[in-house]
C-alpha cells in the first residue's frame, strides 16, 4: 500500500513530463510584421503636384535588418563613428539619392493619387523599385507618413 502511494505521484509526474516535452504542440511564435528596421527620413518633403496643388509628407524606409549600421560603418571608413550628416539629413548613406527619387516620382502627379490608399501604395512601390534600381540601399518597403495635400 505504501508503494502505491509513492508510485502514483511518480507516474503522474512522468506522464506529465512526457506530455509537456514530447507530445504537447510547440508554442506558436507569431511572425514579425516588420522584419527590418524603420528609418524615418528626418526632413519632410514639399512636393509640387498637378493643378497648382502641393503635398507635404514625411517618408520612412523599412531597411533590411542590420543594413543601416553596416552602411554607416562603411561610409565612415569602416570605423564605428559616423560622419556628421548635413543639417536636415539623417545618417543613411545615399539619403540624397533617395530624396531625389521620392521627389521625382511624386512631382506633378494628380493629388488624388496621394490621397487614395491604393494609388498611394502603387506610388510607394514605384519609389521602392527605383531605389532598388538606382541605389545600393537595401530597402524592403517605403512608407509615406504624415501626408497633407492642399
Amino acid at each position: 500500500m505504501k508503494n502505491i502511494k509513492i508510485l502514483i505521484p511518480v507516474l503522474l509526474l512522468v506522464v506529465g513530463g512526457v506530455y509537456k516535452f514530447v507530445l504537447a504542440p510547440a508554442p506558436v511564435v507569431p511572425k514579425k510584421k516588420i522584419e527590418g528596421s524603420v528609418y524615418i527620413m528626418p526632413k519632410d518633403f514639399l512636393i509640387n503636384l498637378a493643378s497648382g496643388k502641393f503635398a507635404k509628407l514625411n517618408a520612412a524606409l523599412v531597411l533590411k535588418h542590420g543594413y543601416l549600421e553596416e552602411a554607416v560603418a562603411e561610409a565612415s571608413g569602416g570605423g564605428h563613428e559616423a560622419t556628421t550628416p548635413p543639417d536636415g539629413y539623417g545618417t543613411l548613406p545615399q539619403e540624397a539619392a533617395i530624396r531625389s527619387i521620392i521627389t521625382d516620382t511624386l512631382t506633378d502627379i494628380n493629388a488624388n493619387r496621394l490621397v487614395k490608399e491604393k494609388s498611394r501604395l502603387k506610388l510607394q512601390e514605384a519609389v521602392l523599385k527605383r531605389i532598388h534600381h538606382e541605389t545600393d540601399v537595401e530597402a524592403e518597403d517605403v512608407l509615406f507618413t504624415d501626408l497633407a495635400v492642399q
